[in-house]
């Protein structure tokens, strides 16, 4: 690959998309019509699906096998892993995270679908809105998506009929209006022959829409990222202790917000001091201004004592900064969350213990209602809950900003990951 290309395509804008439906829905398999109808499987691998479609005695070369790795997936012909692939086209890289169907893996989804900017989500045209196609609707919402493509699938199977794909748009549609979604978007398809995947249905002419891969190529994401709120979380201190760099003293990190730009002036938390930004450093360039998700380095005029967990913002635009927080957890442990109960907690580069104060509710993910009832938080259930910290976070609501409204919750005794929260 010669260096013009190589930095073309590292140039390239990425778009995280998540897979969301019920159970044989046809999620494993349009991501491998995807895959193969945009070119982006090897020989090898399409010559050891043929054979493995020939050996169960599948009519049509199974494409969902591409993405259910797992013996058990295959044998089953379901997804219960989430399935992370790459691919990339002459417009975009893409990250598709393929998440399970099956009720007891919402912990799944909410995993796949933390980071993503699209979420598809996959509607049987014979079933059309099941509960779980409101579990994953809800689940999007409470995420923050910012894109919804419902994909309408098999339509083959229903005669390619456009009273079948009204009635579920208007279904799915009324479900949606009581939640916080503003950009949804549908297509009717067939996974399975490929229609209006990546190349334009002959048999669905009344769609005058786009084509699946068309709007993956073309939906507009870069006013996804809080590009207002300047928030830059210090991951580690550059102290190269050369002769060349002697007194360089640089906060890298990954920007979780806004635009910092050289000269401007800006706060440190928790100490509220102030300095100006003397540059903004990457590996190889020094940049006049930086972006989210950009990951730089930024050096102060100032001698600030600085640490990993500390934030820098904006002047005059701070976060919040509180031991009590309240936030929506996604609970992804077999051992239930217990009230009163003391966690790590992780929050952008910080580090922190904290103890459950409240479980103010649970949700009813079916019905959509809060249930008060009932307050045993198990695993895949999603409740609001109130914790208090062992030192201050700095935070933005989830709905402001993705990563610093965001945490996870650890067990201080099998350090396993127990839950996600999203601060309200």
């Amino acid at each position: 690959m010669s260096q013009d290309i190589q930095t073309g395509y590292l140039n390239m804008e990425l778009l995280r998309f998540t897979t969301a439906g019920s159970v044989d829905d046809g999620k494993s398999t349009l991501i491998g019509r995807l895959l193969y109808d945009s070119k982006a499987i090897f020989t090898d691998q399409m010559e050891a699906i043929e054979e493995a479609s020939k050996r169960r005695g599948e009519e049509h070369v199974n494409l969902a096998l591409l993405t259910d790795g797992l013996r058990a997936e295959r044998e089953q012909g379901i997804t219960i892993d989430v399935a992370y692939r790459y691919f990339a086209t002459p417009k975009r890289k893409f990250i598709i995270a393929d998440t399970p169907g099956h009720i007891q893996y919402t912990r799944n989804m909410v995993t796949g679908a933390s980071t993503a900017n699209v979420a598809l989500i996959l509607i049987d045209a014979r079933q059309g809105v099941l509960e779980q196609t409101i579990r994953h609707a809800f689940i999007a919402s409470l995420l923050n998506i910012p894109h919804i493509i419902v994909c309408v699938n098999k339509m083959d199977m229903m005669e390619y009929s456009e009273e079948v794909f009204e009635s579920i748009r208007v279904a799915y549609e009324t479900i949606t209006a009581k939640l916080d979604i503003h950009d949804i978007r549908f297509i009717p398809i067939s996974a399975l022959h490929g229609d209006n995947v990546v190349k334009r249905s002959t048999k669905m002419d009344w769609y005058e829409g786009p084509t699946l891969m068309y709007l993956l190529e073309n939906i507009h994401i870069a006013n996804d990222n809080n590009l207002v709120d300047g928030r830059f979380p210090v991951q580690y201190i550059v102290r190269p202790y050369s002769d060349q760099y002697h007194d360089y003293r640089g906060y890298a990190g990954r920007i979780a917000g806004g635009i910092f730009q050289k000269g401007e002036e800006v706060t440190v938390l928790p100490s509220g001091l102030s300095s100006k930004i003397k540059s903004i450093d990457t590996y190889t360039d020094e940049l006049h201004e930086a972006f989210a998700p950009q990951s730089v380095t930024i050096t102060l005029e100032d001698d600030i004592d600085i640490s990993r967990g500390d934030m820098i913002v904006h002047k005059n635009n701070e976060p919040n900064v509180n031991q009590d927080i309240e936030l929506m957890i996604c609970w992804l442990n077999e051992k239930p969350l217990a009230l009163n109960g003391k966690y790590h907690l992780k929050h952008t580069t910080s580090d922190a213990r904290c103890i459950i104060k409240e479980i103010v509710y649970k949700v009813n993910i079916s019905t959509m209602e809060n249930a008060t009832d009932d307050k045993s938080v198990k695993m895949n259930d999603i409740a609001r809950i109130k914790i208090r910290t062992t030192k201050p976070l700095f935070y933005d609501s989830y709905k402001k900003n993705r990563i610093t409204g965001s945490l996870v919750l650890i067990d201080e005794g099998t350090n396993e990951t127990v839950g996600a929260g999203m601060i309200v």
